[in-house]
């Protein structure tokens, strides 16, 4: 479906307010954009969107370091956002049959900006059922929208690093949403947790289940090694160090990527590099259905740095951008 400008003469439709940009470049360049209304079709549902997330691949599509892969596939404005929460207010053909969903209901969704609908930045949003879990009791739609795109991938990354119980994993990154998340699942699944933070924020990552806190930074192959010397059985590296993270894992290891790996690099030590793609989960619903029950049983912890109206996208992605946010910044519609 082609979403057209509200500038466009002689048409008459509703209107939908998204955030987004003609062209890439810096959050000045993110604006409110009227669209076309969308209509949920078979197997899909349409959220009234009261949150959503801001997440640093937003600001690689706003950049054009993601977003150029955009353009040759739909028009202007492209809208970011992969993270969504509200409530359902349209029904496809057959949806309430065969989920139980009901308008009025208040769900999440993971977003794909580059699907048919574009990104979670909108005033009303379509998505496939498969895309959509209910909101956790409790939660509010900030915190539940700050969920399924960083859960996913967290869960995604240690499903395919497959380990055992026992086994250990180095997470870096840990004081941010993956790496929070990534060891509350861990720790779960018995894996001994290795993570690394800053000193203000050693407490928040042990409060996750960190079994051991080691210093971030450059030599954080060291510091892991003086705990298991021969080195993890895996890393999940949430913290983009790329091949500085190599050192923390034996011979044999493996490396979960949450981004594709640098360009001409290849692995050492017979480890095997896993990048870990959000998409690969987008449309598995009992997936994050059972990350909503994680948090309802107190597993999971929700966190929220700020808030923003969705006007001050530009501000947020300025915020997200200059690093230190602990929790997620989200925009609220």
């Amino acid at each position: 479906m082609r979403h057209r400008h509200r500038s466009e003469r002689g048409l008459r439709w509703s209107a939908v307010r998204v955030v987004g940009v003609e062209h890439f470049g810096g959050p000045e360049n993110l604006r409110v954009f009227d669209l076309a209304d969308p209509e949920a079709e078979a197997g899909e549902l349409r959220i009234r969107v009261h949150a959503a997330t801001v997440n640093v691949s937003d600001t690689m599509l706003r950049s054009g370091l993601f977003g150029r892969r955009y353009a040759d596939s739909r028009p202007p404005p492209y809208v970011p956002g992969m993270d969504a929460a509200g409530t359902i207010d349209q029904l496809g053909l057959g949806v309430a049959e065969a989920t139980g969903f009901a308008v009025g209901d208040r769900v999440m969704a993971v977003v794909q900006p580059r699907g048919p609908h574009g990104g979670a930045y909108a005033e009303r949003l379509v998505a496939p059922v498969a895309s959509v879990s209910r909101v956790p009791a409790g939660a509010s739609d900030a915190e539940a929208s700050t969920l399924p795109m960083n859960g996913l991938t967290a869960q995604l990354a240690l499903d395919v690093l497959a380990l055992r119980p026992g086994q250990a994993l180095v997470v870096t990154g840990a004081a941010g949403a993956v790496g929070g998340y990534a060891i509350q699942l861990a720790t779960l699944a018995g894996l001994r947790v290795i993570a690394d933070a800053a000193p203000r924020d050693e407490d928040l990552v042990r409060s996750f289940g960190a079994d051991v806190v080691v210093a971030r930074g450059d030599d954080l192959s060291e510091r892991v090694r003086a705990v298991v010397p021969d080195g993890a059985d895996a890393v999940l590296d949430a913290a983009l160090m790329g091949t500085k993270a190599l050192g923390t894992v034996r011979r044999g290891g493996a490396l979960a990527a949450v981004r594709p790996w640098e360009p001409g690099v290849t692995s050492e030590r017979d480890i095997a590099i896993e990048v870990v793609s959000v998409s690969n989960y987008a449309h598995e619903h009992a997936k994050l259905d059972h990350l909503r029950q994680l948090v309802e049983e107190g597993t999971l912890t929700l966190r929220v740095a700020r808030t923003f109206p969705a006007a001050d996208a530009p501000e947020a992605h300025r915020q997200l951008e200059a690093g230190g946010t602990r929790g997620r910044l989200v925009l609220e519609f």
